[in-house]
């Protein structure tokens, strides 16, 4: 179902009303699928949950960078009510999106990222867009569109409930597997401290099949994210792909109740290139969806300007030879890091389709 939103009622107290969003179909179309282990967080809080937790997760992150989790807390009701806003959000007139332009040349992501903002090949641009929305703290502040007012406190649950609970799960669980003090991770990546974490809601617009034989059917290269954790949640249109360590790229499925999980390179960079970040790419979807846009809910955990960077040291990570190295050890913040990145787009790690990231 698509809502056409060309203005929002500000009357006090209104709330525009959205329709319950409708996934699409998953393809039928046969596809290889990669086998991703599933982490139930309800084990956390259970006696020993957390270690069981910690060798769940260590079959997986060192050759690959993705899991999926289950449980997280939050309703079908609360996820697919995100996607409703961002459906309602791209429904919008564009002079209206344009409104709400991220300072991109800032480092910044708060804000709308319009299409064609990446150059995929030589004067060919993608066909995405999307809009962030940067935590609930004094610094991240912005304005906002009406229909993000209206929803605040909904997105606001959302994010604090990825953010608080669901992402300092897994990093204690990562620390405990690296035998760190459980707050590490934590420490660098707190709620109420300034970085980038941010909710994302993201279109991908259906191309021609001309338009994909142009881009090589590509949606966006190969890449890993430069953050602490990415969250995907539930998306039907099969156009994500994975590759673990020397294997060909392979489909990610990300069904109801399931959040995809990757590794992101501060925490590949924090261990020593231990923990490997999560290789993918997006290509044009099966012929059953190759016409359907791709509409996506993302939550990304960004370092903040109290992670220090620098590399770790652990009994663990000496025993299992990635011992703490000061070689790229660097004087400033995580925040500072991931801000350069994105002024300079060359340092956001995008790499071949053929080949691991090397950070």
């Amino acid at each position: 179902m698509t809502l056409q939103v060309d203005s929002l009622d500000s009357k006090p107290g209104f709330k525009i009303p959205l329709p319950k969003y409708e996934h699409p179909p998953e393809t039928r179309c046969p596809l290889k699928y990669a086998n991703v282990v599933t982490i139930d967080l309800s084990e956390y809080d259970r006696p020993g949950g957390r270690d069981r937790l910690a060798q769940q997760v260590k079959k997986c992150v060192r050759d690959f960078g993705f899991f999926y989790i289950t449980n997280i807390g939050l309703s079908e009701d609360e996820i697919d009510l995100q996607f409703a806003i961002a459906q309602a959000f791209f429904a919008q007139p564009v002079q209206e999106r344009l409104r709400q332009l991220a300072p991109l040349h800032e480092g910044n992501y708060n804000g709308y990222r319009p299409l064609g903002t990446l150059s995929l090949f030589s004067g060919l641009q993608d066909s995405l867009e999307f809009y962030s929305i940067f935590k609930f703290i004094p610094q991240s502040q912005r304005s906002q569109p009406e229909l993000i007012k209206q929803y605040s406190a909904e997105i606001e649950r959302f994010s604090r409930r990825m953010h608080e609970n669901v992402s300092f799960k897994l990093l204690r669980i990562l620390a405990t597997m690296l035998e760190l003090p459980e707050d590490q991770f934590v420490n660098g990546n707190r709620y109420e401290d300034e970085c980038d974490s941010s909710v994302r809601y993201m279109l991908y617009h259906a191309r021609s099949q001309e338009e994909n034989r142009m881009f090589d059917d590509y949606y966006l290269r190969g890449h890993t994210d430069k953050g602490t954790l990415t969250f995907l949640f539930q998306q039907p249109i099969a156009a994500l792909q994975v590759q673990r360590v020397q294997t060909d790229w392979e489909h990610l499925r990300i069904p109801a109740g399931t959040v995809a999980v990757n590794i992101a390179d501060a925490l590949q960079f924090l261990t020593n290139v231990y923990l490997k970040s999560g290789l993918h790419r997006v290509i044009a979807p099966p012929k059953d969806q190759v016409h359907m846009n791709r509409l996506g809910l993302l939550y990304f955990v960004r370092p903040t300007d109290k992670l220090p960077w620098k590399s770790l040291d652990s009994p663990f990570l000496r025993r299992a030879g990635y011992a703490k190295s000061t070689e790229h050890d660097r004087d400033m913040s995580g925040l500072e890091w991931w801000r350069a990145g994105v002024k300079t787009r060359k340092a956001a790690n995008y790499v071949k389709d053929t080949a691991r990231s090397s950070t």
